[in-house]
């Protein structure tokens, strides 16, 4: 494993993605919205967040990937269990069955409405397609129509994608869910 840390370390650090001694990960905040878009953050960084305005979290991996990094374990003990949802999709550029993630989706709106001091973050991997899907769900949620919804996702999170296929399943849910 220390061979492996080693090689990992003479990599070059993708731009945008904080170093080993950043302050915490890089969060898009989507203009007034309280909601913030980033990859994972490291474990021993999750205390940051309050500093930087998170209250909430949603964490959009896959159960294989929380268990190995310990990020939702970390968020759960900083935050609290209750201030802390899973999402655990998957990223390939398919359908995403709401019962992975709208539930996650509804607390994060439920939160923004009922706590006006509260700040959420989503967050997948990189901070480009899982957590974008699930922001936009929530701005759909808080009343945003498509357009515009997306439109802050894209402008306030520029390196996010929004999959077709994700954006059709919050919209086949919104139309058929009974929330």
């Amino acid at each position: 494993m220390d061979v492996l840390r080693s090689v990992h370390a003479r990599w070059p650090r993708p731009r945008g993605v904080p170093g080993p001694d950043a302050a915490g990960p890089a969060l898009s905040w989507i203009g007034d919205e309280r909601i913030a878009i980033s990859g994972v953050p490291l474990a021993r960084m999750v205390p940051c967040l309050a500093e930087q305005g998170v209250t909430h979290v949603v964490n959009c991996r896959p159960q294989a990937q929380v268990r190995w990094s310990g990020d939702l374990a970390a968020e759960r003990a900083v935050f609290g269990p209750g201030r802390v949802a899973h999402a655990p999709m998957q990223d390939h550029g398919l359908r995403q069955r709401p019962a992975v993630w709208a539930a996650a989706a509804c607390f994060a709106a439920r939160v923004l409405d009922d706590q006006p001091q509260a700040g959420v973050l989503i967050h997948c991997t990189a901070g480009r397609r899982r957590s974008a899907m699930l922001a936009y769900a929530v701005l759909r949620l808080r009343g945003h129509d498509r357009i515009g919804a997306a439109a802050l996702v894209l402008t306030y999170r520029t390196e996010a994608q929004l999959v077709p296929a994700y954006v059709r399943s919050v919209e086949r849910w919104l139309a058929t869910a009974a929330r």
